[in-house]
């Protein structure tokens, strides 16, 4: 499938899973027929559609579709991509920025399409483990770089909402292929997304 907002909704998904959010509003104690609520489970089904159409959609595709023979070899860095997703334990947001470099082996790939690999991950359940090694291996099986380098960094509203709630905390996630594994490598790209 192409990578596409979702703006038309499974109508049989949006019932099923409308029924389920109505009953949830009646069991927390609230009325799912009062006026600001009338229309909230099916608005929260919509949502949940749209924050989860990764599932959708297929990341290579997109890689492939812009993919081109170059001769450039130096490192490609896309940094401060924003990174929107639902933590699977607790279906709470994460959210933060993403910093990716490959270095190409004889193909490149039109920027755009790493942020877009980047969404296709993130618009599942995710955790930002999985997450950044998804979005690593994806990029590093289809365009067979020289080498491949991501770190997320992400505030997690289940620690920030519940739990120690801290409210300052941030998560940083790396992952290193191929000509990152070295550290003079790996030293200009942390140098990179600093700056």
């Amino acid at each position: 499938m192409k990578y596409q907002s979702k703006d038309v909704y499974n109508t049989e998904m949006t019932a099923a899973v409308k029924e389920h959010y109505y009953d949830v509003l009646s069991n927390l104690g609230e009325n799912p027929e009062r006026e600001g609520l009338k229309d909230t489970p099916e608005r929260a089904a919509k949502a949940m559609q749209f924050l989860t159409q990764g599932y959708d959609m297929d990341p290579v595709a997109i890689l492939e579709k812009a993919k081109f023979a170059e001769s450039y070899n130096e490192m490609v860095l896309v940094k401060d991509i924003e990174v929107y997703s639902l933590c699977e334990h607790h279906i709470l947001p994460f959210f933060g920025k993403a910093h990716i470099a490959y270095i190409p082996n004889g193909h490149i790939v039109g920027l755009s399409k790493i942020p877009r690999v980047v969404d296709v991950f993130a618009r599942r359940l995710q955790v930002q483990e999985r997450l950044t090694e998804q979005i690593m291996n994806c990029i590093n099986d289809t365009l067979q770089p020289k080498g491949v380098a991501i770190v997320i960094e992400a505030a997690h509203m289940c620690m920030m909402m519940r739990g120690v709630q801290k409210q300052n905390s941030m998560t940083t996630t790396s992952g290193f292929l191929g000509a990152f594994e070295a550290m003079e490598t790996r030293n200009e790209f942390l140098k990179l997304i600093q700056g």
